[in-house]
């Protein structure tokens, strides 16, 4: 119960690791008219939720699959192949900021866990420490099992966009939280579909989405960053 509770605190959306100033697309969507009603947002919910599963879940698998994370050699395969797959240079940057405040806060947090070693070999190696690899790495490390790490990332991909669709004004707080919760409904389907896929496997599901990101720069007025 402390371990789940302990997991429950770290992806709280308080927690500063910068998740929250970015819409990754939802914000460039809703302007250039790709989402226009509450229909519209769950179909591009569902696609986000699934390009997640599809791009995200096999590269924490196979960071969960290493047996010895800051030393493994197979590592640096699996990093360089997800700094290449994100193709978005404003999400590429997110990315790796959002990685460095992981890392930082969890340090703060578990100083017994040892967790310099990944920035340490991140940095020898000359990869970029991206989130999605710093989430896997960290919380295998200090002891989370690979179906809590799965569902707390869809878990809070959703409540991102949802967070970022009531604060662009698109819906209010309590549809958007009725929502977030008829979404809980497909996790299941959506997680077992890449449980067991490893990086190798990864593909990116949903390219409407890659475009309304990198159309996100030519918003004339932004509430977030991408």
């Amino acid at each position: 119960m402390t371990q789940l509770a302990r997991l429950l605190h770290l992806v709280d959306s308080a927690i500063p690791t910068g998740s929250f100033a970015y819409s990754y697309g939802l914000e460039s969507s809703i302007t250039f008219g790709l989402v226009k009603t509450p229909f519209g947002l769950r179909n591009y919910l569902y696609s986000f939720l699934q390009q997640a599963v599809s791009m995200e879940f096999p590269f924490i698998n196979s960071c969960y699959k290493l047996a010895l994370p800051d030393l493994n050699t197979e590592l640096a395969t699996i990093a360089t192949e997800y700094d290449a797959m994100m193709l978005v240079p404003t999400l590429h940057r997110a990315s790796v900021a959002q990685g460095k405040n992981w890392l930082k806060l969890l340090e703060s947090f578990y100083p017994e866990a040892g967790l310099d070693v990944v920035n340490q070999w991140f940095v020898q190696e000359q990869i970029p420490l991206h989130f999605v690899l710093g989430f896997a790495l960290c919380l295998k490390r200090m002891g989370f099992s690979l179906p809590d790490v799965q569902t707390m990332y869809l878990h809070m991909a959703l409540r991102d966009q949802i967070s970022a669709a009531i604060r662009l004004g698109f819906m209010g707080p309590m549809e958007g939280h009725k929502l977030q919760h008829d979404f809980y409904s497909i996790f299941e389907n959506l997680m077992a579909s890449h449980a067991e896929t490893e990086y190798f496997q990864a593909s990116r599901s949903a390219f409407l989405l890659d475009a309304a990101q990198v159309f996100h720069e030519d918003v004339y007025s932004k509430l977030f960053q991408n």
